[in-house]
């Protein structure tokens, strides 16, 4: 099934995001503390689910993931600059899937949009309150 080319696009720019936080979560997590290891993990996990769920929308609408570019990474060099760093970042995120969910309505692409505000609710739920 081919897609709208704008929610394509879109979730191609989300992938780039959704990669950098994984790519962040990931380094900061190895170099925390054992509490804080385990919640940087578990977020690393969730991102990684997220690109994983639109890899898999991008392949069901014929297109191939373009995994080689992604938002820049700002790596903390303490506990304090690595959390405010991933939130920096997470709310990049959250904006982007708001716009993304917004076109996804304007395109009346359902599937991708449910998809998508299930990710914001697991993002809002763990990071921006």
């Amino acid at each position: 099934m081919q897609g709208n080319t704008r929610v394509i696009n879109q979730l191609q720019d989300l992938l780039k995001g959704e990669l950098a936080v994984r790519d962040q979560y990931f380094t900061h997590s190895r170099r925390s503390l054992s509490k804080l290891f385990e919640r940087l993990n578990h977020e690393m996990e969730e991102e990684t689910d997220h690109a994983d769920q639109i890899i898999k929308r991008l392949l069901f609408l014929e297109v191939a993931p373009d995994l080689s570019i992604q938002e820049g990474l700002n790596i903390g060099r303490d506990v304090t600059s690595c959390i405010e760093n991933d939130l920096k970042l997470k709310y990049k995120v959250v904006s982007d899937l708001k716009s993304s969910i917004k076109l996804c309505e304007q395109e009346q692409d359902f599937i991708t949009r449910t998809m998508l505000t299930s990710q914001l609710e697991a993002t809002e739920q763990d990071h921006t309150y």
